[in-house]
């Protein structure tokens, strides 16, 4: 999980961050001012200054901000002047949108705020509908308004070209005040709330932001959305009383808090009205106290009453957001606060700690304690840890018995809990009997600073009290380090503390330092221990003097952080994150100097003699117990073991159904060490026992199958490959079906000599279900004309869960998840299912991934009732899956596999091809038809998608790539001996965004930080080729080639239009050594022909096959398919991976297809494999005596000169 940030402001205004993965609160240096409240989300911070002025803090990132501003210029033909700007009084303006009503010359556009930049000037849009246009953009219809076409016509009277500019937001990382509504009358804001990103799948980005005014009002902010952070306006919402205080959740909640002490609840919120439409009035949990702060998650409400009491809304869902019922929970908090996943914070009302609520799930979602976050700020640990080494370099040892100070309250009820202040002190003494406590001038003891006061209102007007408290606290720290004798802070015993018997006085020196020479300290060191050493018995030192290092803290040393407010809306934990705030880092940081000043006793010296002891002593065990027994016999065991269990088999006649077997696997070893087995599969056939058998040499692939209802997997040798008819099984448990495959899989790998981990040639694939394999390839699998065949490829799986994969022959290999995650591969091997010998002990790491369940409610037009869920009986079911021949209901529906967990209900899908209305239909003239997302009078049915989504969590070797969510990646395929230091990577965001990784090495695959290549449009597919040749292909189907890249130049300069094939839509490009090949819409796999070197962008179009699912070229233009609808002697299958035969320079397309595994596979990639395959001298046809017995029949003329020119 990528780490992600909680957000607070102190008592003083100060806004810090924490990150998931960090030990130490970050101040948000940029904030030149003072602040009263934040709210965030992942990708943004909202906050409020003490000026009233909200501003804004958009979280850096490689991916920029980019707005895309256009406009149409318009003109007509004319038999004077032929096209011009004069237009009909009648027709729309010269510059306008592409509605033609409202007026847009270029020189009106303006930039919104200070926060933006313009990335260039104003350039003509030269793509039409994924063709190029002429070169002037024009784009012609016989008037306006009317249907546009590229080509001019005879009729052709109206013409328009669009003109694109792009602006950026600048201001990342930085608070950017958003500008004032000039309409607006001087209300200031107090309060601020952001949410709304999770309603019906909503695009990252879209945020729902609202705010009260000081005179009790609620404004919701319009048009906020990745395109534009800042939003457009401010819309007042009607209101049924004043408010104080709101909250809006990630999904449909909003909750407000009236001056009354009373709940209003926002109703109504959906995709189309994020605004909502109504309130609901709830009443106060308790009737004599009101309430006073309302804090909402995606389905739970937290409140405070007047007397700082919290309590949990039960029964809360974005059905039913008003809830059930008030439950009282634990604890008086000042604020409190709902993040992602539900999880709860809040600031203490007695000690204004930060308090985190643990055991909060799904199933659980009141949690079950609070307990404190107790971690130093970024100015507090330098203090800390210079204090903890001067003390250690003065050689004190502590004997007294140290307590730290308590942050716990009322609220607290872990008994396990250990609340420590990251700054508190350590408080040491010697001995008690050897000295004694001198007297001390009451003249020399400066006053004592105030603490601190703490209102305790819920005003906002207590920012100001509590920062009259900063001006006194500071002249007392100034007086306090008048003298370089005077003492930081007087220690006096309380309930927090305990009192030192002896403390320790060190050399005066000069308050001011700010720097340590370590080198010089460790010499001090040296002499101080010494120095101590020597007075041990007869201590003299009467005191203890500390400096303060940082001057301008407003807080004690000894003082934990006063917090006013906190937002965990961009903090993303579970109940299984590994989080470390709640330990002191002061104690890890002493023990970890304490273990560097052990290891400076140990010379280099002495470490080379241990060395070259323990080097002589392995070697004379050698001689001993190997070198004098060389002339014995190896003692090799040979053994026999069986395994038997009882498993289901789908039977191989008609009709097939599911039988009862006795299932076996025979192991033995061999007496050369090798091992081998044979599979049996025991049934009844007519009362008589009978049974199935395969040689685990012969198996192919082991592969676990996509089914709801059972534990299933196949089993595929090369016939069965042929037939496409694997052995199918079904074990009872999943825990059964694990334990089979990873013994299965290890019994192969051992009979094939396959240990470790995939070499860098491997070929990588994988299923439908998301299950990744690899299969080693050997030097015959690219011959020519005898290649190995591709069904006899041994495939074995690698732990993980993956959509898609990419690799290259330096050991590189990035994936992505259902999720649109990126993960890249640790080079280890196993994970998931496989354990122990099966799986590396390191580079496994755990992964997630999260996908969405489709069905479809159908629907039929009748004169009576319109449209209604009763179809005719031929109709498809009105609750069915996307073919409509199976009946998919919400009920009856379950995840795809026993693995997948639900975390979502049940919402409308309005991401489909060809859009939806309002509500979500399509509508079309009948079942089957193309579908259409707007009704008219032939449409008789209609049809909508409704999604859910599941979770699966695994293990393999993979590890995550935040932040940005990709949809496709692509690597520079290398040479076998390639010495490329920096490897070249592009890949697709999720919302189509190119990017190009930099820092992609093989001693970091991971890159180091993403570089933005501007396009006009989204992309969906990217590919690179050997010699850095960049190919994409866009949302609208068009294809580009990227221009000039290199290494010096990694992303290029421009991107050059390349139309696609007739009336054809890309989807997919792949790009080799010298080959480009495409897939569309319809599967059909065409080649590019004409790319050379000088013209790389080719000449034409060539159609190689169809029905194919995705293409992968390797790095010596080898090709290799997902192929839907491969005919078997068994069965016709979808999803099989397919070889391109007799592939070679003189002849780039091939000759014909060679099929292997399949099917349920989903994606394949060759761009490994840079294996050159043997070179193969033919016979001479001519020469009688150069043919040798049992040579092959001889080819013809074509063939084999084709075959000679291709080695």
């Amino acid at each position: 999980m990528p780490a992600s940030l909680l957000w607070a402001v102190d008592v003083y205004g100060r806004v810090y961050s924490l990150s998931t993965a960090g030990q130490q609160w970050e101040q948000c240096h940029d904030a030149h001012m003072e602040f009263k409240r934040v709210t965030a989300a992942q990708q943004c911070c909202w906050g409020i200054a003490c000026d009233n002025n909200i501003h804004l803090n958009v979280h850096a990132s490689d991916l920029p901000v980019r707005y895309q501003e256009d406009t149409y210029e318009n003109q007509r033909w004319n038999p004077v002047d032929g096209f011009s700007d004069r237009l009909l009084p009648s027709d729309r303006w010269q510059w306008s949108d592409v509605t033609g009503l409202q007026h847009q010359p270029l020189d009106s556009f303006q930039l919104p705020s200070d926060s933006w930049e313009w990335e260039g000037d104003w350039y003509v849009d030269e793509n039409f509908e994924g063709e190029p246009t002429e070169k002037g953009g024009w784009s012609y219809a016989i008037d306006f308004p009317a249907f546009y076409t590229k080509d001019k016509k005879w009729n052709s009277c109206v013409r328009r070209r669009r003109w694109i500019r792009y602006r950026r937001y600048k201001a990342m990382d930085t608070w950017a005040k958003i500008p004032s509504q000039p309409t607006m009358l001087p209300d200031p804001f107090s309060d601020i709330s952001c949410g709304g990103w999770e309603i019906n799948e909503e695009p990252r980005g879209r945020l729902s932001l609202w705010a009260v005014s000081l005179q009790g009002k609620v404004w919701f902010r319009e048009g906020i959305c990745h395109d534009n952070p800042e939003g457009a306006v401010w819309e007042e919402m009607p209101l049924p009383g004043e408010v104080v205080q709101i909250s809006c959740g990630p999904a449909e909640l909003v909750w407000a808090v009236l001056w009354e002490g009373q709940f209003i609840v926002r109703e109504g919120i959906s995709r189309d009205c994020p605004k909502g439409t109504s309130w609901a009035v709830v009443d106060s949990p308790s009737p004599d106290l009101g309430a006073t702060h309302v804090a909402v998650g995606a389905n739970v409400v937290w409140a405070l009453t007047k007397d700082n009491k919290v309590w949990f809304r039960r029964g809360v869902s974005s059905h039913n957001p008003c809830g059930s019922g008030w439950i009282s929970m634990v604890g008086e908090m000042f604020m409190i606060n709902v993040g992602l996943n539900d999880q709860v914070f809040a600031v203490g009302c007695e000690d204004r700690a930060v308090y985190f609520r643990q055991g909060v799930t799904s199933s659980e979602l009141s949690g079950k304690t609070w307990k404190a976050i107790s971690v130093p700020r970024d100015g507090d640990r330098s203090h800390s840890s210079a204090s903890a080494g001067s003390l250690q370099s003065a050689g004190i040892y502590f004997s007294g018995e140290a307590r730290a100070q308590s942050v716990a309250s009322d609220v607290e009820s872990d008994p396990d809990k250990a609340s420590i202040d990251g700054t508190s002190r350590l408080v040491a003494s010697a001995s008690p009997d050897s000295c004694a406590q001198p007297p001390v001038d009451p003249t020399d003891q400066p006053a004592e600073a105030p603490k601190p006061r703490i209102p305790k209102v819920t005003s906002d007007s207590f920012i100001s009290e509590l920062v009259s408290d900063r001006e006194p606290a500071k002249a007392a720290r100034e007086n306090r380090g008048a003298g370089p004798a005077a003492l930081e802070e007087e220690a006096v015993p309380g309930d927090d503390e305990v009192q030192a018997p002896c403390a320790v006085l060190l050399v005066p020196g000069d308050p001011q330092w700010s720097n340590v020479d370590l080198a010089e300290g460790q010499s001090q060191q040296n002499q101080a221990a010494a120095a101590a050493a020597d007075t041990a018995d007869t201590c003299s030192l009467s005191s203890v003097a500390t400096y303060t290092l940082a001057i301008e803290e407003l807080y004690g040393v000894d003082e934990h952080p006063l917090w006013a407010w906190v937002s965990g809306g961009g903090c993303s934990v579970d109940s299984h994150s590994q989080l470390s705030w709640f330990n002191c880092a002061l104690n890890s940081s002493t023990l970890v100097q304490s273990v560097q000043s052990m290891s400076l006793s140990v010379t280099p010296a002495q470490t080379a003699a241990w060395r070259r002891q323990i080097f002589e002593q392995l070697n004379e065990r050698t001689r001993r117990e190997m070198d004098n027994f060389k002339h014995y016999e190896q003692a090799v065991e040979q053994s026999v073991w069986v395994k038997k269990g009882t498993m289901q088999w789908w039977r191989d006649w008609k009709p097939h159904k599911w039988i009862d077997v006795h299932f076996a696997l025979e192991q033995y070893s061999g007496p050369e060490g090798n091992k081998d087995g044979i599979l049996f599969i025991y049934y009844n056939f007519y009362e008589e026992k009978k049974y199935l058998h395969a040689f685990v040499n012969e198996i192919t692939i082991l592969v676990p199958v996509l089914s709801d209802s059972k534990h299933t997997f196949a089993i595929y040798t090369p016939e069965r490959t042929k037939q496409r008819w694997p052995i199918r099984l079904a074990a009872a448990t999943e825990l059964e079906m694990h334990d089979w495959l990873a013994l299965l899989s290890v019994s192969c790998c051992d009979s094939r000599r396959i240990q470790g981990p995939p070499s860098k040639q491997a070929i990588w694939s994988v299923t439908c279900k998301g299950d990744i394999f690899v299969s080693e390839p050997t030097p015959s699998l690219e011959a020519v004309p005898y290649a190995t065949p591709c069904d006899q490829m041994f495939w074995r799986q690698v732990g993980g869960h993956l959509r898609t994969i990419e690799c290259n022959s330096v050991g590189i290999v990035w994936g992505i998840g259902y999720d649109h995650t990126a993960w890249v591969y640790t080079g280890g091997y196993g994970g998931g299912f496989f354990q122990g010998l099966a799986s590396s002990t390191d580079n496994i790491y755990t992964q997630t991934d999260v996908k969405s369940v489709y069905i479809y409610e159908n629907q039929r037009w009748n004169p009576v009732t319109g449209y209604t869920n009763r179809g005719l009986p031929t109709d498809r079911y009105m609750w069915s899956d996307a073919s409509g021949l199976h009946e998919c209901t919400k009920t009856h529906t379950k995840p795809p596999s026993p693995q997948w967990t639900w975390v979502s209900d049940w919402a409308i899908d309005y991401s489909v091809s060809g859009g939806t209305d309002r509500e979500g239909w399509q509508y079309a003239a009948d079942f089957p038809a193309s579908y259409h997302g707007h009704k008219t009078m032939k449409d008789f049915v209609r049809r909508r998608r409704w999604a859910r989504k599941c979770k699966l969590a695994t293990t393999g070797p993979w590890q995550e790539i935040p932040p940005i969510t990709l949809s496709d990646v692509t690597i520079l395929p290398c040479a076998a001996q390639s010495s490329v230091d920096v490897v070249s990577l592009w890949a697709i965001s999720n919302k189509g965004d190119v990017l190009c990784r930099l820092g992609v090495t093989t001693l970091t695959p991971a890159g180091s930080s993403w570089l933005h290549v501007g396009t006009d449009q989204p992309f969906k597919s990217i590919s690179i080729g050997a010699a850095t040749q960049v190919w994409g292909i866009a949302r609208d189907g068009s294809a580009f080639y990227r221009g000039s890249v290199s290494a010096q130049s990694p992303a290029g300069d421009c991107w050059y239009h390349i139309p696609s094939p007739s009336k054809q839509k890309l989807k997919q490009v792949s790009v080799g050594r010298t080959s480009v090949y495409t897939v569309d819409e319809n599967g059909n796999l065409w080649y590019r022909h004409g790319v050379t070197p000088s013209y790389p962008q080719g000449s034409s179009w060539e159609h190689i096959s169809n029905n194919v699912r995705k293409v992968s070229v390797g790095p010596l233009d080898q090709v290799w398919i997902i192929a839907d609808k491969v005919q078997g002697s068994h069965s016709l299958s979808c999803g099989t991976v397919c070889h391109r035969l007799g592939v070679q320079p003189v002849q780039p397309k091939g000759q014909s297809w060679d099929y292997g595994i399949g099917g349920g596979w989903d994606h394949v990639t060759v761009r490994g494999n840079s294996m050159e395959p043997p070179r193969i001298r033919m016979p001479s046809l001519t020469d009688p005596s150069a043919a040798a017995p049992g040579t092959p029949l001889p080819l013809r003329n074509s063939e084999l000169t084709g075959a000679a020119e291709g080695c």
